[in-house]
């Protein structure tokens, strides 16, 4: 039966048009579990977008084709991050049916043209062809998938470096670019500041690349879990934020139920032992 895979399914066309009826930022959250239960409570939230992580997280092919498939038929937009702007991942991962790439470190209009290059077939990339035996064309079964492939794919950069941030008017201008996303931890230990995400030196280089962005006419994100943070940077033109993880929200939750039913002098690991790791 023929199938079609429609563009306005993609993530580059929701933050088209964020500020149409909607009207607001798109807020999202990380998946960072390798879960594909996980992944479905979260799809089923509320939230516009997650973002499954597979550059700190778990997480490799089979993980993510299953988190994929549960989160199918939600209303929410799936984007992943690969752990490296590679040309062989890229491949894999949109041959699984990833339509939404998050690609991180990229510090120059180089990196940002290969990365764009990664999607795109021949003449216009270096995508490798492999639509009979892919996900993505649901095995031939879309008839014009190779003609409209790049059409059903969005590439979002990653800005989280000083270099980054010098360059990313030049980013911004790549082709194929569809938006950019700041990172303030990595950007932070880049400028000598770690683990100062929210040192003013920080949040001015972030809020330097979204007038940037707009200036550009592409939208930007940024990940903020700090609600005053995520709110001041979005009221700056930040287009989408992640504002939790899967991850930080079980912790957090446990480690309040321990608080509210363990004494703290109980609160030691069994038997007096140090954790291990």
């Amino acid at each position: 039966m023929p199938l079609r895979v429609e563009p306005d399914a993609t993530f580059k066309h929701a933050l088209r048009n964020q500020t149409g009826a909607a009207g607001r930022p798109l807020a999202g959250m990380w998946v960072c579990s390798g879960s594909p239960l996980v992944a479905e409570l979260c799809a089923g939230s509320g939230l516009d977008w997650l973002l499954i992580d597979a550059e700190h997280s778990p997480n490799g092919l089979e993980s993510i084709l299953a988190q994929l498939q549960a989160v199918h038929g939600y209303p929410v937009h799936p984007v992943v991050r690969p752990p490296v702007n590679d040309t062989v991942l890229i491949k894999q991962y949109l041959d699984l049916g990833v339509q939404n790439l998050l690609i991180p470190m990229v510090n120059s209009a180089a990196e940002a043209e290969a990365a764009v290059a990664a999607t795109r077939y021949p003449p216009h990339g270096v995508r490798g062809v492999g639509s009979a035996l892919a996900r993505a064309a649901r095995w031939n079964r879309i008839p014009d998938y190779l003609a409209r492939a790049s059409d059903t794919v969005s590439v979002t950069v990653q800005i989280e470096s000083e270099a980054a941030v010098a360059a990313v008017e030049n980013i911004l201008a790549v082709e194929g670019v569809d938006a950019i996303f700041l990172g303030p931890s990595d950007l932070a230990a880049s400028m000598g500041l770690l683990g100062q995400q929210e040192h003013p030196r920080v949040r001015a280089a972030v809020e330097h690349c979204l007038a940037a962005a707009t200036a550009a006419g592409k939208p930007a994100g940024v990940n903020a879990f700090n609600p005053a943070t995520a709110r001041g940077y979005m009221a700056a033109g930040a287009a989408f934020v992640l504002v939790g993880a899967d991850v930080s929200i079980l912790a957090r939750g446990s480690e309040a139920l321990a608080a509210d039913f363990i004494p703290p002098d109980a609160m030691a690991e069994p038997g007096g032992t140090p954790a291990s790791y």
